[in-house]
């Protein structure tokens, strides 16, 4: 149970992280960045693109969040390797879907 809620709480700051995106209100917003220590390359437009991510991390934390529940199985099964394996195919697919869509479409 304790493994379930603290995976719940990183999926929630997913979440969290994509509404901030949807719902800012900035007028000159800089684009976030999404891979780590890497510098962001330039957008055409920070707005949408920044609301195109933020839908992708809404995303991505519903999907955790719901291969989160494997780990509220029996103690000794094996269903908590479906959160694992579950998570790995559900990064890999974040990440095709930032390369070939998100920033094909908004790189300048």
């Amino acid at each position: 149970m304790i493994a379930f809620l603290v995976w719940s709480a990183f999926a929630l700051g997913f979440v969290l992280l994509g509404l901030y995106l949807l719902c800012s209100k900035k007028e000159d917003p800089k684009p976030f960045g999404f891979w780590a220590n890497a510098e962001q390359f330039p957008v055409k437009d920070a707005k949408r693109y920044n609301h195109a991510l933020g839908k992708l991390w809404c995303a991505y934390g519903a999907i955790l969040f719901l291969l989160g529940g494997f780990l509220l199985g029996e103690k000794g099964s094996a269903l908590p390797l479906l959160t694992i394996l579950g998570t790995v195919f559900a990064t890999l697919a974040c990440m095709i879907v930032y390369v070939l869509k998100i920033e094909r479409k908004y790189r300048k």
